[in-house]
């Protein structure tokens, strides 16, 4: 039996299995809705809140610093206490934090819907991954973390064309109202079809000892690879999506924000379909190594083209156009929305070396990394784009996956591709 194959899986079909696995995979859509709502609505909410854009995003910088400072307490949660009273209680704090944001009158009640939504959201992915940790072998894992991580991304197409109607027609509260409903039927969705179960391989160390547990493993040699390449993976495709994609169509590409959401959402399809087709390539090829530090590789060259791509710059003067089209953005950002789908890769490699009584810690050490590297490409971008514009935003963040893959190369020289 290649699918329920743990003590854990005792009582639980594979059925219910599944569907509990997708009402905690709506977590995770609900989690990268609400991220990237300032990616279509930014200049509204600046206006909004007296601000600048530039001022502005690097408010929101808060929510990937809270997400993933959060990893720790609930990683030791989730192998303390079991997925499911972690899931409903951040799915509470979800909506409730949802509500302020959707009522924030100015940047300090906004820093505070961001913060609050950073902690509620931060085991949306956690949770389902957890569970698929604990209940499936490592071949089933490897496809289902990224049929996980392909249904949480939905949230980002959510957030894309739909969402930019919304904006223009009822304004950007209307996104987080919207955002909370959603809420409300994931956490009664998670209560249905989530089962009772005592926590895993608990122990009797405290939640102290559980939270260094989390941080040990996330230094220990063999994850550290792993760790450097996480912080500057997921944060390269969220802040192009998350932040400054928008941007970049409207104010380089003169895109309307409706043009610019439609072609975010063809990102946003490319980052849907391609984690489960590198979960599947990976099932059947293998060669984990390879992949993970080729297609980063990849989506650091293209960056590079896209930021070339700008008025004035190499590929516009070496073709003689005064900007490239709008069609070349989005050949290049489809490209970049597949290769940088190798997240489930890091997961499945990070899951074959701990065992099943840290799977929780040793994941959420990952996706600490993940949220820390996004924080700190969030805050940094801020100020590159305000110094230097937006190519350079590109070629900042190309810059930091050429370090990531390097350091991933050096530490896991001697694991097998």
């Amino acid at each position: 039996m290649d699918g329920v194959v743990t003590k854990e899986a005792a009582g639980i079909g594979f059925r219910a299995l599944v569907l509990a696995l997708l009402a905690l995979a709506c977590g995770h859509m609900l989690s990268t809705l609400l991220r990237t709502i300032p990616a279509i609505s930014l200049d509204l909410m600046a206006r909004d809140f007296g601000t600048s854009p530039q001022a502005l995003a690097s408010l929101t910088s808060i929510y990937h610093f809270s997400f993933a400072a959060s990893q720790i307490p609930v990683g030791a949660a989730m192998d303390r206490f079991g997925v499911r009273p972690v899931s409903l209680s951040l799915l509470g704090g979800t909506v409730v934090g949802t509500v302020v944001s959707a009522l924030a009158t100015g940047p300090a009640s906004f820093v505070l819907g961001q913060l609050m939504l950073g902690i509620a959201t931060s085991g949306m992915l956690m949770c389902p991954m957890t569970l698929a940790a604990k209940q499936m072998s490592a071949a089933k894992f490897g496809l289902w973390s990224g049929l996980i991580l392909s249904i949480g991304n939905i949230g980002m197409l959510l957030s894309a064309s739909p969402l930019a109607f919304v904006v223009d027609q009822f304004g950007w509260r209307a996104g987080f109202w919207g955002s909370a409903g959603f809420g409300i039927v994931v956490l009664i969705a998670v209560f249905a079809l989530v089962p009772r179960q005592p926590a895993a391989h608990a122990d009797d160390s405290s939640p102290l000892q559980q939270m260094a547990e989390v941080l040990r493993l996330g230094l220990s040699r063999g994850l550290r690879g792993l760790i450097a390449l996480s912080l500057v993976s997921l944060g390269a495709s969220l802040v192009l999506r998350g932040l400054w994609g928008g941007p970049w169509l409207m104010d380089m590409k003169g895109l309307s924000r409706i043009e610019a959401g439609n072609v975010l959402g063809l990102f946003t399809l490319a980052m849907i379909i391609g984690p489960a087709c590198i979960g599947a390539i990976d099932r059947r090829f293998g060669h984990r190594r390879t992949m993970v530090a080729s297609t980063h590789a990849v989506a650091a060259l293209l960056l590079v083209l896209m930021a070339a791509g700008a008025p004035h710059l190499a590929v516009s003067n070496l073709l003689g156009v005064a900007v490239m089209p709008v069609r070349y953005d989005l050949v290049l950002l489809i490209l970049i929305g597949f290769a940088t789908s190798a997240q489930p890769l890091i997961y499945g490699m990070t899951r074959q070396l701990v065992d099943a009584q840290n799977t929780g810690k040793a994941l959420s050490s990952i996706n600490l990394a993940f949220f820390l590297g996004a924080a700190l490409l969030q805050f940094s971008t801020a100020g590159v784009a305000a110094l230097f514009g937006l190519p350079a935003v590109l070629l900042f963040i190309a810059g930091a996956l050429a370090i990531g893959i390097v350091l991933f190369l050096i530490y896991t020289r001697a694991a097998t591709a």
